[in-house]
């Protein structure tokens, strides 16, 4: 991401935060969870709370490590497909920016792709959706303290204060970054290229320097497929003999569920 990039994001956050803050307020309240004790498993509250509006959210790894998470809707079932062939940090932050476009996102959906690797496109709904998952997942109250912290710790060094930060938080370096400049910790006038410059490899080799857990970089090329389709198929049957659809639509969502799943595979 190159820093006029940066500025145009920086700027729409200070425009819309209070909004998107209420937002996350809200899907909190939703969900039966308080917004400042820290989400230590995004997926675990989500996958309930997705249920809930209609949408499956499961894990598998794409041929294509660009893409973070793939949303899909038809036949009446919404899902939800997070890239696990990504680190675990950018997998949480998937998670999350889907949390926006499932709950608040304006623009009806069939096939929606998201990219991975801390692109933050051109499209307002795209920049309130980072947004929101950069709020939900760093709260400002933890994360100003959790700075400080690290700050007295780091000696003042701003790339090991960010990394720390990622650590803490499990949440992808330019995200941790852009959430620094949101609250004005690090100041955006006169911002080093070494701080958004920084690539996995050398993340994980200065998670390794500073003694943390280099894992959060790791994928878990986890596949829930199969148990997803079980779990559909389960409550189609369940529809049937209830008459809310009948064996036809289930054989087409099924058939759709498995379409999809190999274009994800590549195949």
């Amino acid at each position: 991401m190159d820093v006029e990039r940066l500025r145009k994001v920086i700027a729409y956050s200070d425009k819309n935060h209070e909004e998107i803050y209420s937002m996350v307020k809200r899907f909190c309240a939703f969900s039966g969870i308080e917004y400042d004790s820290g989400l230590l498993n995004i997926l675990q509250i989500v996958r309930s709370s997705f249920r809930k509006k209609g949408y499956f959210v499961f894990e598998m790894p794409f041929a294509d490590d660009e893409i973070g998470a793939l949303c899909y809707r038809g036949d009446g079932l919404g899902y939800v497909v997070v890239n696990t062939s990504l680190p675990r940090v950018n997998v949480n932050f998937a998670i999350a920016h889907e949390i926006y476009h499932v709950f608040f996102g304006e623009s009806e959906f069939v096939l929606k792709v998201e990219f991975a690797n801390d692109h933050y496109y051109e499209h307002e709904e795209e920049y309130a959706a980072n947004l929101f998952a950069g709020i939900l997942l760093m709260p400002e109250v933890s994360f100003r303290r959790m700075y400080s912290k690290f700050k007295d710790e780091s000696c003042g060094n701003e790339v090991d204060i960010i990394i720390q930060l990622m650590s803490y938080y499990q949440a992808p370096y330019m995200a941790v970054l852009i959430r620094c400049l949101e609250l004005e910790l690090i100041s955006g006038n006169a911002l080093p290229k070494q701080l958004f410059n920084f690539d996995r490899v050398q993340i994980r080799k200065k998670l390794a320097d500073l003694w943390l857990d280099e894992s959060i970089m790791d994928a878990s090329n986890r596949d829930d497929y199969s148990h997803i389709e079980t779990i559909v198929e389960r409550l189609g049957r369940k529809y049937i003999e209830d008459e809310y659809i009948n064996e036809r639509t289930l054989k087409k969502v099924l058939h759709n569920m498995r379409k999809l799943y190999a274009k994800i595979q590549g195949e």
